[in-house]
């Protein structure tokens, strides 16, 4: 949009279905850390995480919650970032990708039972299947189905549902 003056407006335009959003400082506690972020109320987690932290570790897929890409822990559950909003985690323990740490016992399974192709989907699978086996080192078939819903463009499902498996193996001899 161009003023009388000659000026060109470069703020983003606001249409009729718009509505005022709010913007505040909130307080997020990620990997242990207490973050500070200026941000939208309705800005997705996901977003918080990449554009205003720099944990690009959590990918963006879908948009929708449906891939699992973007999946974190929030209070130990695994939830999509990409469609949660980040007025709904201040305050609450959000752990991602890069705060499982380097010797974690399912990333190392994904790199024995060689899960990783193209790559995109992993650290999503990795992070719901850690919050799975916090609550259940011998999940059931139907459980794991449940449970872990991220999808794969390159349909390496068995590699994954075997990583699973040795994951809860390697979890059990650190726990013993």
């Amino acid at each position: 949009f161009q003023a009388e003056d000659g000026i060109r407006d470069r703020s983003p335009s606001r249409g009729l279905g718009d509505v005022y959003k709010r913007q505040i400082m909130r307080s997020l506690i990620i990997n242990g850390t207490t973050h500070q972020v200026d941000v939208e109320d309705e800005m997705p987690l996901l977003w918080v995480l990449r554009d205003e932290l720099g944990m690009t570790g959590t990918k963006f897929g879908c948009g929708i919650g449906q891939c699992g890409a973007c999946t974190v822990h929030v209070n130990g559950e695994a939830v999509r970032s990409c469609s949660l909003p980040v007025f709904a985690v201040q305050d609450k323990e959000i752990i991602t990708i890069e705060g499982l740490g380097k010797n974690n016992p399912v990333k190392k399974a994904w790199i024995e039972e060689q899960v990783p192709q193209c790559g995109y989907c992993i650290t999503g699978q990795i992070m719901a299947t850690s919050a799975l086996l916090s609550q259940n080192l011998k999940p059931s078939e139907s459980e794991i189905e449940n449970k872990i819903s991220n999808l794969c463009r390159c349909g390496n499902y068995v590699r994954v549902r075997k990583a699973i498996r040795r994951s809860a193996e390697l979890i059990q001899k650190q726990e013993s």
